[in-house]
């Protein structure tokens, strides 16, 4: 079940000249965190309402952010939704008729995560993200 929005992501070409940009749209600081899992460094915003805006530089060209950038350009990657149970969410989405990138949960940054395809939502990218509980 979707709880809310969890964040968004931005693709970005230099992360260091976006996140002076987003410091001063947003007013905030960001945390910078390297994603080895997902070939990406991200600067995390915490904007209000518990939402995170996350700008995502690739670490190299075999990153799917990387062959984002070079095919569409800098700009909006995903929506991500925190949900309760990723497994049990992923395999409600398909019995919808929802196409899939992931059939099961895996390790990402902010926990366990699984993609749904752009095909199924109008061309946007939708994240599903089961937050790791405390001590995890």
């Amino acid at each position: 079940m979707i709880k809310k929005v969890h964040h968004i992501g931005i693709a970005v070409n230099n992360l260091q000249e976006s996140v002076a940009l987003f410091e001063k749209l947003l007013g905030v600081k960001a945390h910078i965190e390297g994603a080895p899992c997902q070939k990406v460094t991200e600067a995390v915003f915490k904007i209000g309402g518990g939402v995170e805006i996350d700008l995502l530089e690739p670490m190299g060209p075999d990153s799917t952010v990387a062959k984002f950038l070079e095919k569409r350009g800098e700009g909006l990657h995903h929506i991500a939704l925190e949900v309760d149970d990723i497994d049990n969410d992923l395999k409600a989405m398909e019995k919808k008729g929802i196409q899939l990138i992931d059939r099961e949960g895996r390790e990402g940054v902010a926990g366990k995560i699984g993609f749904l395809h752009p095909k199924s939502a109008n061309g946007v990218l939708i994240e599903l993200v089961q937050p790791r509980k405390e001590g995890e």
